[in-house]
């Protein structure tokens, strides 16, 4: 492991300390290598790197729109080689929320998230990427 010096205003310090007291942190060297994971992490998704992934899709949708319900179950049968699992609410009398949990390469993801969120019917969605850190080398 290496020793990073950085300087930080003293109001940037507070938010950190705060944040590592209510994450029950014992330090700021904790915290701050948390938030430069999620940074990178979240940078590797947007720029749309490739492989091994996890995935939650989080999506709304009408269950009243015309066959939508019976093309999405489709949709997650024909692709069950991503698909570890699901979570579905009744929202109310028209619209559902479901998450779904998925693994695989990540371009895989987002295409088949694409493909789910332009379904007709479906109002809100979207999918977050993480690397699949059992498919990662591990740090020394």
């Amino acid at each position: 492991m290496q020793r990073v010096t950085v300087t930080l205003d003293d109001g940037l310090v507070a938010e950190i300390d705060r944040l590592a007291h209510s994450r029950g942190e014992a330090g700021r060297s904790e915290i701050m290598r948390d938030l430069l994971r999620a940074s990178l992490q979240q940078d590797a998704a947007d720029r749309g790197e490739e492989g091994p992934s996890l995935g939650a899709l989080v999506y709304t949708y009408s269950h009243e729109q015309r066959d939508l319900a019976r093309r999405l179950t489709g949709t997650f049968h024909h692709h069950h080689d991503l698909s570890v699992s699901s979570l579905h609410l009744h929202l109310d009398q028209e619209y559902c929320l479901e998450v779904a949990v998925l693994r695989g390469d990540a371009g895989s993801l987002r295409q088949f998230a694409g493909h789910v969120m332009a379904e007709r019917g479906v109002r809100h969605g979207k999918l977050v990427v993480l690397p699949d850190t059992a498919k990662q080398p591990r740090e020394t």
